[in-house]
């Protein structure tokens, strides 16, 4: 093993990725975090472990990580780390992805304890939003934990090891040991018959949330080999028996995530994702701010308990003290003389009034204390109550929702109330501009917790949505042109009309560009009004017409109708006529498009040559003077060829005459010598 394998920090992987420190190890690869020098940004980079690459499944185990590095790119979904590429190095695939800003999980589990019912749930919602769009394209995580589940700084979920985790997997706890690190998480199916299931990952999910709810996993050992026999051999359970606190609802959630058969968990994170929506509107604001602690009280009601607790038994305390005392001194008085007697009676007296006077006092004391604990922890003390709107009339005895309340008016009343708040903006169509859509908590008069951290919060409309035509979406050229219904969709149009009736061929504009757009490019327009598109589709289809043997001018207008760009050469011909077509460069009949490029080639006609003057001149200067032109010689020699010298020629000298017949016999002079 070379010095690259075992550290690259400071080594350029192909030539782009300049890593720079180590981030963190696991069981299959090693994190580290790397620079981007082409789009100059930060990624991070998992090399998978030498060992696993240097083993007899090898190409196996190879081709795994990269279809499932494959696999989990194709997710799209903001809960998921992005995989950005792949590559080798020194042997050792990786996988380059997003480098998130936060912390995971664990950590913020380790910082927190236990979580709300609220938290909790956004959390799960958030991790089963990823899967669902995981499972959506045929991947399942296989090793959802604590560890895996990043929280950006935003505190948003983001799911990583995709790919990783089922390649691995592949590989069993008795040869490997990987996935014991996991074990408090696995589904009794994998455990028992490696089966990658999506329910699977549901089943990680509910363990994971048990443990953000109690501080704890459901089975805790510190032999793996038993924690994965009571995952196979015992149900996980119910949160209500050791947190008679915990809503009914979400130990009933929880416990359909984790049931033992597959079949009666939900059928993938979908679907468990729409039995978590349904579930939380159910949900009061006092249940959704349930925290359990480790030992199974709530943590909002444990102080309110303690001090129920303790005055009841000073009081008690209290009472049981003032008898023996009066008791006392009944017996005193009946054993003095009269005089000490009186005296004694009226000291015994005022001791009695001061011991009264304590005792009463103390009472009052206990009394107050307590009822001041009550009001700060359970009565009005220990909650805001959501103010009314000036603006919003309610019908006695329902449901007041503040929708349609103007935000600016009803914030002055939050903040003389002094209840913490945050808004988000949202459009509407029905609620105007700067007015309250919904709240949380969502009626007047419900409560706001003071105790938890608690805050309201309330969604503003931004008015109608509205957006503008780009002005360059008939410009096909341009990204918005390119796919303009996309274009239009992603501005969030969404009563746009394409006229395929209308829709025509095109030399100029591209398949699925645009011909017209009504209204103009510029217009800003609600979200929901008409638009009416009509596209290109393109050149138009033709034949490639028979133009060999036609003249020139017809083969030109034959291609000129087609719209074909037509390029044309010229050829000497001993068989076609000049002026007229040869040959094409594309057969009779193909088929082609506007456009499409056509080379023809015309004839010229014979090649014509004219006969030199070689009479006087030797045989053998005028044979070769003639035969250079291509000619064909012929001597004849009548009263024979004592001199050699040409008298005479056939065809005689300045006529013009073909080079060759029809035939391509080149054309024969014949020459008398004497």
């Amino acid at each position: 093993m070379n010095e690259a394998m075992e550290n690259p920090v400071g080594h350029v992987l192909d030539a782009r990725y300049q890593v720079t420190r180590k981030i963190a190890e696991g069981g299959m690869a090693t994190v580290y975090e790397a620079t981007d020098v082409r789009l100059d940004r930060t990624v991070a980079i998992k090399i998978m472990h030498t060992q696993l690459a240097q083993g007899p499944h090898r190409d196996q185990f190879v081709q795994r990580f990269q279809r499932e590095a494959r696999s989990a790119a194709a997710i799209a979904n903001p809960h998921i780390v992005q995989i950005y590429d792949t590559g080798e190095f020194e042997g050792l695939d990786y996988l380059v992805m997003e480098y998130v800003h936060g912390v995971n999980l664990r950590y913020e589990m380790s910082q927190q304890g236990v979580f709300t019912v609220r938290e909790t749930l956004r959390i799960v919602g958030e991790v089963l939003d990823g899967l669902s769009a995981a499972h959506a394209v045929g991947v399942v995580h296989r090793d959802i934990k604590p560890e895996n589940i990043l929280l950006n700084d935003r505190g948003r979920v983001q799911i990583t090891d995709f790919g990783l985790a089922k390649a691995a997997s592949q590989a069993t706890l008795a040869t490997t040991g990987m996935l014991l690190g996991t074990a408090a998480y696995l589904a009794p199916e994998m455990i028992e018959n490696n089966q990658a299931l999506p329910q699977g990952d549901l089943y990680s999910v509910g363990i994971m949330a048990w443990e953000m709810l109690t501080g704890e996993v459901p089975f805790a050992s510190d032999n793996p080999v038993t924690m994965v026999f009571k995952h196979v051999h015992e149900d996980i359970p119910r949160l209500t028996a050791d947190h008679p606190g915990m809503p009914k609802s979400i130990s009933d959630f929880i416990a359909h995530l984790t049931a033992r058969q597959v079949a009666e968990r939900p059928a993938d994170a979908a679907s468990a994702l729409r039995e978590l929506h349904a579930l939380t509107t159910t949900l009061s604001p006092a249940e959704l701010s349930y925290r359990t602690r480790n030992n199974g009280e709530t943590a909002t009601s444990v102080l309110p308990s303690d001090m129920a607790s303790t005055t009841g038994s000073d009081m008690g305390q209290t009472a049981t003290q003032a008898s023996p005392d009066e008791t006392e001194t009944q017996i005193v008085d009946a054993t003095a003389a009269d005089g000490e007697t009186m005296t004694h009676q009226a000291r015994q007296g005022n001791l009695r009034r001061i011991a009264i006077v304590s005792g009463a006092a103390l009472l009052l004391a206990v009394m107050i204390g307590g009822g001041y604990a009550w009001w700060y922890f359970l009565g009005p003390g220990s909650y805001w109550t959501v103010p009314s709107a000036d603006d919003v009339s309610c019908e006695t005895g329902q449901n007041c929702s503040l929708k349609g309340a103007d935000f600016a008016k009803y914030e002055r009343a939050l903040k003389v109330a002094g209840i913490p708040y945050t808004t988000t903006g949202q459009y509407s169509d029905d609620v105007a501009e700067g007015s309250v859509i919904s709240s949380d908590p969502a009626n007047v008069g419900d409560r706001v917790s003071k105790r938890n951290g608690d805050t309201m919060t309330i969604i503003v409309s931004k008015g109608v949505r509205e957006a503008t035509i780009p002005e360059d979406i008939t410009d096909a050229s341009s990204d918005n042109g390119k796919t303009p219904l996309n274009t239009l969709q992603q501005l969030g149009f969404d009563n746009v009309t394409h006229d395929k009736e209308r829709d025509q061929y095109s030399l100029d504009v591209p398949e699925g560009a645009l011909l017209s757009i009504d209204p103009q490019p510029g217009t800003t327009l609600r979200h929901g009004d008409p638009i009416t598109v009509t596209l290109s589709k393109g050149p138009m289809p033709v034949s490639m017409p028979n133009i060999v043997g036609e003249s020139k001018e017809d083969a030109l207008s034959s291609l000129n109708d087609a719209k074909l760009k037509v390029t044309t050469s010229e050829m000497y011909s001993d068989t076609v006529e000049s002026g007229t077509v040869i040959s094409a460069s594309v057969k009779a009949g193909t088929q082609m498009h506007w456009g499409d490029s056509v080379n023809i080639v015309v004839s010229k006609g014979p090649e014509m040559v004219t006969i030199p003057d070689v009479r006087g001149k030797s045989e053998s200067e005028a044979k070769q003077t003639l035969e250079a032109l291509g000619l064909k010689v012929e001597i004849t020699a009548p009263l024979g060829d004592l001199t050699q010298t040409v008298r005479l020629q056939d065809p005689a000298p300045g006529q013009q005459v073909r080079l060759r017949d029809m035939k391509g016999n080149a054309t024969t002079v014949t020459l008398t010598v004497v």
